[in-house]
């Protein structure tokens, strides 16, 4: 089936049979999706990071379909039964549960009803009621009454039939696509309160008595519901009409009226309720709850995707501050590289209140370690602390920035953590990391697990090997789209790095430690197992920021210089003075320089890096400052206008923080004055908004926002 594959994707993606032959090669050949979208282009026709992806997860569906399709042929052969037609069904099967349904006449059963009634001999009779002839339904019945076998009547012996027959309805293929459609198009879903449940479950009231079509039901309800029944507070209930379900099998499998179409009848209905209703349950609850699954992990990787890129300070002399109350503030120096200089505790608030010598000790560490800004995070006393420091008397101007503190408790326990800081506690581990997410958000939030970061909607109810594989893919996208400083990154940052990984990243920060920074591409060759595979793969992902050829500080690939070489000569000049003059760079025209293996999209390619060698595709630094009169829930008053940063976007809104230690929703229906499905038409994750506030519930601390005018 594999040259089939080519077939599929093609029709499925709209693109050139050649675009999938080739990215399929590219894969298997071991390149990564971020390497072929890159420098791959002229292969590809161009396809970019999702389509590349996509051809490589579709193809592997595909795989585990012919893997279960081998498995079925070998099983049905097994048993004597294969013929030329069947077998020419299954291979023409391409989604799974089609060839489910071929299967499962053939699939080895465990004790049933219908296999109890063939072992006491009653499948002629089930063949003869079928028919749906004339005939004496009782009379005929009685020859098959067999006291030995344990059929005392002709009852029990149409009971048997009727088992059978039922088991054949169920594994009609003909019924089970028709009654799939059924259910596809016109199921319910419905939920109601578990039988005394209704006090412990009250976080799921809106859930109790709940009915709406089952395809139209968004991914966050269906995950919500999902998560009531599982935890034993909802029942939850999927069919469409079965009226209509009995119409559908009724055209079918009926074509007589008399004794033995009634029997039939009897037994279609049986088949229906019993088995095919439940299977075709079951296979529902698996549909929606990969959509939902797939809906709530599409919006976790795209706000992972934003925060990755957030706007990097840049390299700045930082003083980071982690907030507290009783505990006090722990505060940490980093240089520009993030490395850590100082740190010690403060007590400016409650109970110890030493706002003096709190105010005293940081003016001092600013002018010490010439402090060129100041990150605080945003959880306890973090606001508090924001205050104190804006009544400081600096000598200088110093920035002073709140930022999200999500998961840095979980890097400050981790063995990354420990493994970088092995003399400290966790509170200095958890003052770094807020620090240098302030300097480069991406570099040091490559080191925590994303399902720790706050972003999510139900990640702990999604398929975890797809949701692991959405988020390592989008760290990877983010990584390679901005390139890394190989003399100062993390092993952990250069483990994302395309053809790096864990293994190799150890071995780069360990050869740089042992033999000094890296002034050339060329010289990562000389890192134990950094072959020319790797090489192809990482290369251009790798920045080297002062080697002696600028191209090295590019996201020109190695294996292009010569093209840069050849428009230098064309110019009479050097590479140096090709990148720092745009005049000169006018006079290049890119079909000049197409070749072999260099086509028009890689030209261009070059060209637009030679304007900005290593340029870093994140926004620049917005400053941001929450409103100072408001610091508590308390200080909210409905009908207000107020500041905010978008903190975490669901399929049903955007959550905000306003500097209040409770962030406030901006329900989808008050996000525009017009419909959206989507939040993200309408913010993204960190982006600063001005939001009014609808209503504030202290009690229960909730507070609802609006975007709308």
């Amino acid at each position: 089936m594999a040259s089939n594959y080519i077939d599929i994707l093609s029709k499925e993606m709209n693109v050139a049979t050649w675009q999938v032959q080739k990215t399929i090669t590219l894969l298997d050949e071991g390149a990564t999706v971020p390497f072929i979208s890159r420098y791959r282009k002229e292969m590809t026709g161009t396809l970019d990071e999702v389509q590349v992806a996509q051809v490589r997860d579709r193809v592997a569906q595909l795989r585990e379909l012919d893997k279960r399709r081998d498995a079925i042929i070998a099983s049905i052969e097994e048993q004597g039964k294969m013929t030329d037609d069947l077998l020419r069904q299954i291979n023409q099967a391409v989604v799974m549960s089609e060839l489910e349904d071929i299967y499962l006449p053939y699939k080895p059963k465990r004790k049933t009803r219908a296999t109890m009634a063939i072992d006491k001999g009653l499948e002629p009779l089930a063949k003869i009621l079928m028919t749906q002839n004339n005939m004496d339904v009782e009379e005929r019945a009685s020859k098959y009454i067999n006291k030995a076998k344990g059929v005392e009547s002709t009852d029990e012996a149409l009971a048997g039939a009727r088992d059978i027959i039922a088991e054949w309805v169920n594994e009609s293929k003909p019924a089970r696509e028709r009654i799939r459609n059924l259910f596809v198009r016109e199921a319910a879903i419905t939920s109601k309160v578990a039988k005394g449940k209704e006090v412990d479950g009250n976080k799921y009231e809106n859930y109790f008595a709940w009915d709406e079509n089952l395809m139209r039901a968004p991914s966050h309800r269906v995950l919500a519901m999902i998560r009531g029944e599982n935890e034993g507070f909802l029942k939850l209930n999927i069919a469409p009409s079965e009226e209509k379900a009995l119409e559908i099998l009724d055209r079918i499998f009926m074509k007589a009226d008399n004794e033995a179409a009634d029997e039939v009848w009897k037994a279609v209905k049986d088949g229906y309720k019993r088995l095919l209703s439940a299977s075709m349950e079951t296979e529902m609850r698996q549909i929606i709850k990969e959509k939902a699954d797939a809906e709530a992990i599409r919006v976790f990787a795209e706000n992972l995707r934003q925060l990755l890129m957030a706007s990097p300070l840049g390299q700045k002399n930082v003083l980071a501050i982690d907030p507290g109350f009783r505990t006090g503030c722990k505060l940490v120096c980093l240089d520009k590289q993030g490395r850590l200089l100082h740190n010690e505790t403060i007590y400016p608030h409650p109970p110890q209140n030493e706002v003096k010598q709190a105010i005293n000790k940081i003016q001092n560490l600013v002018s010490s370690y010439k402090i060129e800004a100041i990150a605080i995070g945003n959880g306890t006393a973090g606001r508090e602390t924001e205050n104190l420091i804006r009544k400081i008397q600096f000598t200088k101007d110093i920035v002073a920035i709140m930022v999200n503190e999500n998961g840095a408790s979980v890097y400050s326990a981790s063995s990354v953590a420990r493994e970088e800081f092995p003399d400290y506690d966790v509170t200095v581990r958890g003052a770094v990391s807020i620090g240098r997410r302030l300097m480069d958000p991406l570099a040091e939030l490559v080191k925590i697990d994303p399902k720790s970061i706050g972003v999510g909607q139900y990640q702990h109810d999604v398929n975890q090997p797809a949701l692991l594989k959405s988020l390592v893919d989008v760290v990877e996208s983010c990584v390679n789209n901005v390139g890394v400083e190989v003399n100062t990154a993390s092993k952990q940052l250069l483990a994302n790095v395309s053809g790096v990984g864990p293994l190799l990243a150890k071995n780069i920060v360990e050869y740089r430690d042992k033999n000094g920074v890296f002034t050339s591409r060329e010289k990562l060759k000389k890192v134990p197992r950094f072959g020319d595979k790797a090489f192809e793969q990482a290369a251009g992902f790798l920045r080297i920021r002062d080697a002696k050829n600028p191209l090295d500080n590019s996201a020109v690939h190695p294996e292009s210089y010569e093209i840069v070489e050849k428009m230098a000569k064309f110019l009479n000049t050097d590479i140096k003075e090709l990148i720092e003059n745009k005049e000169i760079r006018t006079k290049i025209k890119p079909e000049q320089f197409v070749s072999g293996n260099f086509g028009l999209p890689t030209i261009t390619d070059i060209l637009k890096e030679l304007e900005k060698p290593g340029r870093d595709p994140r926004t620049k630094f917005d400053f941001f400052e929450f409103d100072r009169n408001v610091n508590s829930i308390d200080d909210l008053i409905p009908g207000m206008t107020l500041p905010g940063i978008v903190t975490n976007i669901t399929a049903f809104g955007a959550f905000v923080d306003m500097g209040v230690h409770q962030d406030g929703l901006i329900h989808l229906s008050q996000m525009a004055d017009r419909y959206i499905s989507d939040p993200n038409e309408i913010v993204k994750l960190n982006q600063k908004v001005d939001v009014k506030v609808l209503e504030v519930d202290k009690v229960r601390k909730r507070i609802q926002l609006s975007l709308r005018k």
